[in-house]
């Protein structure tokens, strides 16, 4: 019931403009940030592990600016459940496309992760291109509802559950989808590797260099930044890599955390860093969290 009202809320304020909507969002994170102590240790020891340099108040300025990032993305995810499409191409500007075009001879792997601003971009991908995309079932019923009716709003969208495997994955792409894939969340130690994260051993899944391998398809990044004010988002595509996959899926996978952590050094605040990207440890070693 409460996530039910929580929704209904959701979804009254996203009727609002941006300039009012994002204040709110705001307001909310700072909410989330003294009220839900978890994910603000979360946060608090993942920045500790990746940026020991950092001065104490260093750290915190970005927790904070994270937060408040957070709630506004929370509350503008009602703009991608409920609002036109019309609008949501107003609030989500594609950048680089291009380099995107460029590769559509082979299958290509869209690259993307898990910045604050993701799931603006996507959608506005979804609405241009037919696609493939992997999805993990929330807990909660009604919230996946939402999140599954939200990427297949526009477009022809084909929505795979993690525990379909990895063939339709490959058919679908040699059918001519592209293939969005977001590989930067522990999942656990199944088909990862420790691969070093801002110097940090995290468990990393190696599936987008094997799919490289399998189907030789070209690797195209994929960031979405959340702008300040009433500026919306910004999704911009990366170069393809090039001599991609490379000498080893070892070498592959710490050239992805690289890429990312180049991301993340240009806006430390968008990175998910709620997320216990450090939660499963190699043999022996104790819990960060």
């Amino acid at each position: 019931m409460l996530t039910r009202l929580a929704l209904l809320l959701v979804r009254a304020l996203c009727m609002l403009p941006l300039r009012v909507l994002a204040p709110i969002g705001q307001g909310l994170g700072i909410a989330i940030y003294l009220f839900v102590r978890e994910r603000r240790n979360v946060a608090s020891v993942n920045l500790q592990r990746c940026f020991p340099g950092w001065s104490a108040e260093q750290r915190q300025k970005v927790i904070l600016a994270h937060f408040r990032a957070t709630g506004r993305a929370l509350l503008e995810q009602g703009i991608l459940w409920w609002a036109s499409k019309e609008r949501i191409e107003r609030l989500v500007r594609i950048e680089g496309a291009d380099f995107l075009e460029k590769g559509r001879d082979k299958p290509v792997i869209i690259l993307a992760f898990h910045f604050l601003g993701v799931e603006m971009g996507n959608i506005q991908l979804s609405a241009q291109y037919s696609g493939v995309s992997v999805y993990a079932n929330q807990k909660n019923p009604d919230l996946n509802r939402l999140l599954l009716r939200s990427r297949t709003r526009f477009g022809d969208q084909l929505l795979l559950s993690r525990q379909d495997g990895i063939r339709p994955v490959i058919k679908a792409m040699r059918e001519g989808r592209l293939l969005l894939y977001l590989p930067d969340q522990d999942f656990g130690p199944k088909d990862a590797i420790f691969a070093p994260f801002f110097g940090v051993p995290a468990a990393t899944v190696t599936g987008l260099s094997r799919l490289a391998r399998l189907t030789g398809a070209r690797v195209v990044p994929f960031v979405t930044r959340q702008l300040p004010g009433t500026q919306g988002y910004v999704g911009r595509f990366y170069p393809a890599w090039e001599n991609y996959p490379g000498d080893s899926v070892e070498a592959d996978t710490v050239r992805m955390n690289q890429f990312i952590e180049q991301r993340v050094l240009e806006m430390p605040e968008q990175y998910f860093w709620m997320h216990k990207r450090f939660k499963t440890r190699p043999p022996g070693e104790a819990s960060f969290y």
